[in-house]
């Protein structure tokens, strides 16, 4: 499959006919009706098909038991993959090119390939035809000192080609035993996988996503590993008719959702009689982070590092709510982020600090020991941002999370801070960060801590306008923007070099009407809302007798985020949105105003959020309503329907128009 990921990644390859187990489906037997097929019918928008999906993780045993390390109990672990594609339409051809990213340790141990084997399949002049892929169409590119790629294209593939391939990957990082994502971005008919484990290795294993597994069974082999010493568990799972997974608008990362098994290492019995226990507890984690050179042993050094910059930030303040805000100004302001996420620091606060550059970790470290030295009660909290994927929280895996933020406890309240953002209001963290919950790291203990929003995505916009009896609609706007609206309107207008170039791009874009004296108010002042005010001048869309005016210019949605007809993942927004609009039209009494839209009024169940529009004429002065509020940042995928609905209500009323007529 195209950019098809691996959890274990390899270097080398060969082209063989060989594969050590045999499990599965034969090699090479695609049929004619597979090839006539031109549609799946079960999915008319795939653009391929998976026919048929097997893959096998087990450990490699050869008998040659001295040459195994005494921290390792096996030889490498051993993956199988075989899959066969259907082609249904021009994009589905971009299936035939297979990249394998291949990762390679500090210390020299890399992954490999032992067998790859990949032929396409058509039929020509009314006979089926194989077209064999050669060693020569294997490439190998170097990304970094730790990552590089092995890539072939399946030759002669087609709309109407089946293509198959299979391969055999070799890991020496056993404990990362293979996972299996049954669903992607096609759609699947058989997904199946089975896992031969030795028994003196216990693994937890979860089953992910919004599906039901259409087999599984698992069977005891005798003396299978280590000269018969050990017996093995085979664990087989199955799903069939596996839907494509379809992304869409508010929604975490794709791998929170998407049907998989996954293992994670727990303990191991050594057959020199040691345990080794991989799954720790939150106390052991905690230990290890408060005295991690790069996590807790910054934090200590931190303030002696911004001890005198702090007391000069400080000075002469006495309320505590000040205090910290002139503080978590100064470290914000200090920094440069450089893009890179993670809860450690990725230089050392001192160097991160003299250069006024770090990552995630450099600059909230710093910040949590500046509050700190200032006398604060403030925690660290570890996170996963929204695209990073939920952690687990049954037991700590640290490399789950890539974020850290402050806690800061102040007059019986939670305070959360993000400093790495340049536009981030005191109390406000990105919304990337709202992703289910944090990890706290206490003093005594650690705790789970669920990520609130403390704004809204909110936006006001009110027109006051005037119809004359040229046609002409003329006027003020003024749009603005609270909460998580006014900190990205913020970074629209701080990419351009200046707000006049801002300006001026708003004013170009402005295609049906023509804007002037353009404003900007509070533009620097993150605390405070965002005010956009223009003078505006347009003409009425005339036809014969009638003038149209759509009053919602341009701030309709341009289209429905939600487009499937099943979603089964949660719906996340991760803010409330509240966005109104209010038009105020004065009219020439040369006009007379003879089709208004009907009112509408529409709600969520469970008082989930509203849709409110509403018209109304005194004289010659027409006023439009348009409310919108979604109130939760989470709905259910049985809610899905509801919003998907709320959504084409409104985009059907904002293409409604105010009818005029002029008067004889």
């Amino acid at each position: 499959m195209k950019n098809l990921l691996l959890i274990l990644l390899l270097s080398a390859f060969q082209v063989s006919n060989s594969f050590s187990q045999g499990n599965g489906f034969a090699f090479g037997k695609a049929t004619y009706k597979e090839l006539d097929m031109v549609r799946y019918e079960k999915d008319t928008s795939a653009v391929a098909v998976i026919l048929s999906e097997f893959g096998e993780a087990y450990i490699e045993d050869d008998n040659n038991y001295a040459q195994v390390p005494r921290n390792s109990p096996f030889f490498n672990l051993l993956y199988e993959y075989h899959v066969k594609i259907k082609v249904l339409k021009q994009e589905g051809v971009d299936e035939a090119t297979v990249i394998i990213p291949l990762y390679k340790s500090d210390d020299g141990r890399k992954e490999e390939i032992r067998v790859i084997k990949a032929s396409s399949f058509n039929i020509e002049n009314g006979s089926m035809k194989e077209t064999k892929l050669e060693a020569k169409d294997i490439f190998s590119e170097v990304t970094n000192k730790r990552w590089s790629q092995k890539k072939f294209a399946i030759p002669n593939v087609r709309v109407g080609s089946v293509i198959e391939y299979q391969y055999t990957l070799e890991s020496p990082f056993i404990y990362n035993f293979h996972s299996w994502t049954f669903q992607n971005e096609l759609p699947k008919t058989k997904s199946e996988f089975w896992a031969t484990i030795p028994a003196n290795c216990h693994y937890n294993t979860t089953l992910k996503g919004f599906l039901n597994l259409s087999m599984q069974e698992n069977e005891l082999i005798k003396q299978c590993f280590y000269q018969g010493k050990a017996d093995c568990s085979r664990f087989k799972y199955a799903m069939l008719d596996v839907p494509a997974f379809k992304e869409e608008d508010y929604m975490t990362a794709k791998s929170n959702f998407l049907a998989a098994i996954n293992f994670e290492l727990s303990e191991v019995r050594h057959f020199d009689g040691r345990v080794e226990r991989f799954t720790k507890d939150w106390q052991s984690a905690d230990s290890e982070l408060r005295t991690n050179e790069k996590f807790g042993v910054q934090i200590k050094k931190g303030k002696d590092i911004v001890d005198d910059h702090i007391e000069l930030a400080v000075l002469g303040e006495t309320d505590s709510l000040a205090k910290a805000k002139k503080i978590f100004e100064f470290v914000q302001l200090w920094y440069s982020w450089d893009e890179v996420f993670g809860i450690f620091s990725e230089f050392g606060i001192k160097k991160a600090f003299d250069t006024k550059k770090g990552n995630v970790g450099d600059i909230n470290l710093t910040l949590i020991a500046a509050l700190r030295q200032a006398g604060f009660n403030v925690e660290p909290v570890i996170l996963s941002t929204r695209q990073n994927g939920f952690p687990i929280e049954i037991h700590p895996v640290i490399t789950d999370f890539n974020y850290v933020i402050a806690k800061l406890n102040l007059n019986d309240k939670v305070i959360l801070l993000d400093a790495v953002d340049d536009f981030m209001p005191f109390g406000t963290i990105p919304v990337r960060c709202l992703n289910g919950k944090g990890r706290v790291l206490g003093d005594k203990h650690s705790y789970w801590l669920e990520l609130k929003p403390s704004v809204k995505m909110k936006k006001y916009c009110a027109f006051n306008l005037k119809l004359e009896k040229d046609g002409i609609i003329h006027g003020t706007i003024q749009n603005t923007y609270y909460g998580y609206e006014a900190i990205d309107k913020r970074k629209e207008i701080a990419s351009f070099k200046n707000e006049k170039e801002y300006l001026q791009d708003v004013k170009n874009k402005a295609v049906r009407y023509q804007l002037n004296n353009l404003e900007i108010v509070n533009g620097d002042d993150s605390s405070k809302e965002l005010i956009e005010k223009f003078e505006i001048r347009m003409e009425g869309n005339v036809e014969a007798d009638y003038l149209f005016f759509n009053p919602f210019l341009d701030q309709k949605l341009k289209e429905n985020p939600f487009k499937s007809g099943l979603r089964l993942y949660p719906v996340d927004y991760g803010a409330p949105i509240d966005w109104s609009m209010m038009v105020l039209l004065e009219y020439s009494d040369d006009f007379e105003l003879t089709e208004l839209p009907e009112r509408v009024a529409l709600g969520l169940p469970n008082a989930g959020g509203r849709y409110l529009f509403g018209v109304q004429n005194t004289g010659n002065k027409v006023s439009v309503n348009n409310v919108l509020n979604i109130n939760r940042t989470l709905y259910t995928a049985e809610e899905y329907h509801y919003l998907k609905e709320l959504y084409n209500r409104v985009i059907q009323v904002q293409n409604s128009d105010l009818v005029f007529k002029r008067k004889k």
